[in-house]
């Protein structure tokens, strides 16, 4: 790839990503995706005691039912149990397909177990930290919570199975969805600064835009 879409790319990464302080808290919600570092980050916070509770949230989406048969979240929990989370410190929520469906159906499991936590932490891939952040604040109004990632650079980020190609992809599609949703309720609204607009707009214009809304 060249300089200026690898240029443009990193501007949106810095973007998406939060950096935000993690305090102690009562629940972590790893959202699910095709990227298992993602249960290994949750993993990580737990063995932290930075919370006494996992939530895995996520069915078959656009992305893993083209590559997975079983469901991320279930994928999810066997990584962390295999990184040492007891098996009783982990709910499955299986059937969400969206991010607002990872944390409207995790608001009915533990409405269904009787759990009420006050306060989250969220872990996602860190291209979609700042999305997860502004849907969870639309969604779940009056909850304390951060939003955080595998703790991995730009250029570490890419592997075999998630090649760069689809993370710059993935990125700009959710960017644009940072834009669009507030209007249509599913996330509260983001300031997009112009050069954040402007790397957007040059990598759709070299091809990036298999994750667009259609």
């Amino acid at each position: 790839m060249d300089k200026k879409v690898i240029q443009a790319a990193k501007i949106l990464w810095n973007y998406h990503l939060m950096h935000q302080v993690l305090c102690p808290s009562e629940c972590i919600l790893a959202l699910g995706s095709h990227d298992l570092r993602v249960a290994d980050r949750a993993a990580e916070l737990f063995q932290q005691k930075m919370a006494p509770l996992v939530i895995m949230s996520g069915g078959l989406g656009n992305l893993t039912k083209e590559i997975w048969k079983e469901k991320e979240a279930d994928l999810f929990a066997k990584r962390a149990i295999n990184l040492g989370v007891p098996e009783e410190n982990i709910l499955i929520e299986n059937r969400s397909t969206n991010t607002g469906e990872n944390i409207r159906f995790s608001q009915e499991l533990l409405a269904s177990k009787k759990i009420n936590p006050g306060s989250f932490i969220l872990v996602q891939k860190p291209y979609m930290e700042r999305r997860t952040f502004a849907t969870f604040k639309k969604q779940w109004p009056g909850k304390d919570f951060s939003v955080t990632s595998p703790q991995i650079s730009f250029e570490d980020y890419p592997i075999q199975e998630i090649p760069l190609e689809r993370v710059i992809n993935i990125m700009v599609g959710d960017l644009q969805r940072i834009i669009e949703y507030p209007e249509k309720g599913f996330q509260i609204p983001q300031e997009v600064p112009e050069a954040v607009k402007d790397a957007f707009n040059i990598l759709i214009r070299s091809g990036f835009d298999k994750h667009l809304i259609k």
